[in-house]
């Protein structure tokens, strides 16, 4: 069944033929404005929070906690500043306070596709030297790797790879006898039996030296029961609760038939036991055609809170029609029960609320929190550095962008948005299947060709650009399609007159978009209606990563 949605809208107030450096755009402004139809007429009672709780494109949730305080991290792929980490003391409200990898020694993306670089990072605090730790995959590159840092706010390390753990997905584990141990995804110890057969590795992980030791066993072969061949085991975290150690997994792949899996042993080492109550955390087994669903739910982790209770966040994603969505995968919290001794995170069965309940929480609003429900968001870049919701994609190796005077300048870079190197976009992430967002920028080109506009980005073949382009004498404004293989579709042109002002549009309806052009305040004249948004969802595009939004220029056409 399709789901209705209300207008999106995306507005973006541009000055073509204002004062500036040739060959730049200069953006006065950035605003971005969600208006979801799940979210409207609804007044969060004492407790309640929204699900998600990081919406947009912010996936494999993996957190951690040193006293009172939590801190959580996502995947980033090939978008840098690399894996965002937030802090809160209540797990519901969450404050940016920096990027692990905010440094290219750090993080070398050049080349990599977007839904490549790095996979599933988790984060874990080490009470016996007062140390953080960030171990992830980079995809593309050497594998595994770990950063330090003694704050989360940084400055984290430069990455100590790990060369005997291959594979994906590892998780560090801080036992109360000061040892630790890794535990990731990898093919099994024989020749995979079928597409997708993996394992999960253990790894004994020495902190004196920040490296693995002894021999490494797998503890989970294909999954909870392999004789249904079960898929990609993966995202593993290691647990000690009351004296059992539990080992917790992904199980299923992250699309419709994702869930989460858990087992117990007295030894990190194992014998396992499997819980004949899994999955704990699964969408799988409700129907389809359900209103508002939230879907393909896993990859998950465990904390307690300040208050004794367990938690779990995890990821899941919220669909427009079909399982089609184009905001990527969001981070979601909810309580766990534990029963006999093991933790269930949603009965089987149960759909994922949108609205959760924790005692004593109030959702915080204002700049320094993450956003959550519909919401409005402004930059108008008086600060000078960057807010740390905007990302680039792949390591930026030059400075093609100023701050300075309440504007961001960009340089019409000459590289494409379809080519696997770092162009001159400046984005956030789409949270919203129904937003508006406008920017106020001044455009000036040196010579035909040079474009500034406004990008709507998936990968490399997915994407829309709505540019102002210099044609000879002339100026247009170009709606541009992202195909393989570096191909591309102009959708529409339309000539400009000179003016002081040009402002351009984008308006979504579910699985649709709408483009426009205006040069006096809110007169509009269509560019293109009906344009297919499926062609920015993770259905028709693949890969892992959400949309993103933003600023772009480039002398390419």
């Amino acid at each position: 069944m399709k789901i209705k949605f209300l207008v999106v809208v995306f507005a973006v107030s541009i000055s073509v033929f204002g004062q500036n450096n040739a060959g730049s755009a200069l953006f006065s402004w950035f605003n971005y404005k969600g208006n979801d139809a799940i979210y409207q007429k609804k007044t969060l009672e004492p407790g309640q929070y929204f699900n998600p709780i990081m919406q947009g494109y912010y996936p494999d949730p993996s957190l951690c906690q040193k006293g009172k305080d939590f801190y959580l991290v996502n995947s980033t792929f090939s978008y840098y500043p690399g894996v965002p980490i937030f802090h809160s003391t209540d797990l519901v409200n969450w404050q940016q306070i920096g990027h692990v990898l905010d440094r290219p020694s750090q993080l070398n993306l050049d080349e990599l596709p977007v839904s490549y670089g790095i996979f599933a990072p988790a984060i874990s605090y080490n009470p016996h030297n007062d140390t953080f730790y960030m171990i992830t995959t980079l995809v593309g590159r050497k594998d595994n790797f770990v950063v330090k840092a003694k704050d989360p706010k940084g400055p984290w390390s430069d990455p100590i790879w790990l060369p005997e753990v291959p594979g994906i997905d590892p998780s560090l584990f801080f036992d109360e006898d000061g040892k630790a141990y890794i535990v990731n995804n990898r093919e099994p110890a024989y020749a995979p039996l079928y597409s997708g057969h993996r394992a999960v590795w253990i790894h004994e992980y020495d902190v004196a030296t920040d490296k693995t030791v002894g021999t490494p066993k797998v503890l989970i072969d294909g999954g909870i029961d392999i004789s249904k061949q079960p898929v990609w085991i993966e995202g593993p975290h290691l647990y000690k609760i009351n004296g059992k150690y539990y080992l917790m997994a992904a199980e299923g792949g992250t699309s419709i038939n994702h869930s989460e899996v858990i087992l117990r042993g007295d030894s990190p080492w194992g014998p396992y036991e499997i819980w004949d109550q899994n999955p704990i955390l699964t969408q799988r087994d409700l129907p389809g055609d359900r209103v508002n669903p939230i879907t393909n739910s896993g990859h998950a982790d465990l904390i307690q809170d300040n208050d004794g209770k367990w938690w779990s966040v995890f990821l899941a994603c919220r669909p427009y029609e079909d399982n089609t969505y184009n905001i990527g995968r969001e981070t979601f919290l909810l309580p766990v029960e534990w029963k006999d001794g093991w933790p269930m995170i949603l009965d089987h069965g149960k759909p994922i609320p949108h609205i959760g309940f924790k005692q004593g929480v109030t959702m915080q609003t204002g700049s320094q929190w993450m956003p959550n429900g519909n919401f409005e968001w402004r930059d108008e870049f008086n600060s000078d550095r960057l807010d740390m919701k905007w990302v680039f994609i792949r390591t930026p190796r030059t400075q093609w962008y100023q701050l300075g005077d309440g504007s961001l300048t960009i340089n019409c870079e000459p590289v494409g948005i379809d080519e696997l190197k770092n162009p001159a976009m400046i984005a956030r992430r789409q949270q919203h299947h129904q937003f508006e967002a406008s920017t106020l920028m001044t455009f000036q080109p040196s010579k035909d060709g040079e474009n500034a506009g406004l990008m709507c980005f998936q990968n490399e073949s997915n994407y829309y650009y709505l540019g102002i382009y210099k044609k000879g004498e002339q100026w247009v404004a170009r709606l541009t399609k992202g195909l393989k293989d570096k191909q591309k579709k102009v959708i529409a042109e339309i000539s400009l007159k000179k003016s002081d002002n040009i402002e351009l549009k984008v308006v979504g309806q579910g699985d649709r978009m709408k483009f426009l052009i205006s040069t006096q305040a809110e007169k509009w004249q269509t560019v293109a209606r009906n344009v297919d948004a499926r062609h920015l969802s993770t259905t028709q595009a693949g890969g892992f990563v959400g949309t993103v939004i933003g600023m772009y220029a480039s002398s390419l056409e």
